[in-house]
């Protein structure tokens, strides 16, 4: 099971953060100081698996982000390593060549790849074409959405 996946800049920023156990903000917040900090104090060519306390931290740099999944410690670190790299295709294919800015400005977008992929913490989806589809469908929606709200708003009711 995933317990959380985030991910974070060279510089230690939080860009997304999605947890999948309950948990206070004060232990998230103390949670997160130092997995960030543990897998930036790593040299590159280091292992991209790390035991954490009772969890496994799995990592990979992606140009200026770092994605992170931390597993129970039986879990399967290629599948999870797997998992990632799927979530940044993702990416990709839906910014094109996804950067940070993109992650800060349609964390929306990031956040509902993810939640397409991944719900509970249990791998939900591994098909790309259906992860696409679903996206492009919310897109869609939301556009007849926003056109309906114009002609509304044209027509004077709020």
């Amino acid at each position: 099971m995933i317990h959380y996946m985030l991910l974070f800049s060279r510089q230690g920023k939080l860009r997304l953060q999605k947890w999948y156990q309950a948990m206070t903000q004060k232990e998230k917040k103390r949670i997160t100081r130092e997995v960030v900090s543990t897998v930036l104090s790593r040299r590159s060519k280091m292992c991209n698996f790390l035991e954490w306390k009772d969890l496994k931290i799995i990592y990979k740099r992606y140009a200026s982000l770092y994605f992170c999944a931390a597993v129970d410690k039986d879990e399967n670190e290629l599948i999870v390593l797997e998992l990632i790299h799927r979530y940044v295709e993702l990416l990709d294919k839906y910014f094109g060549s996804v950067c940070e800015l993109d992650i800060i400005f349609n964390f929306e977008k990031a956040y509902f790849m993810l939640d397409e992929l991944v719900i509970g913490g249990e791998i939900q989806e591994t098909s790309k074409k259906n992860v696409v589809k679903a996206i492009a469908a919310q897109d869609l929606m939301q556009e007849e959405t926003e056109a309906i709200r114009g002609v509304l708003d044209e027509m004077g009711i709020p």
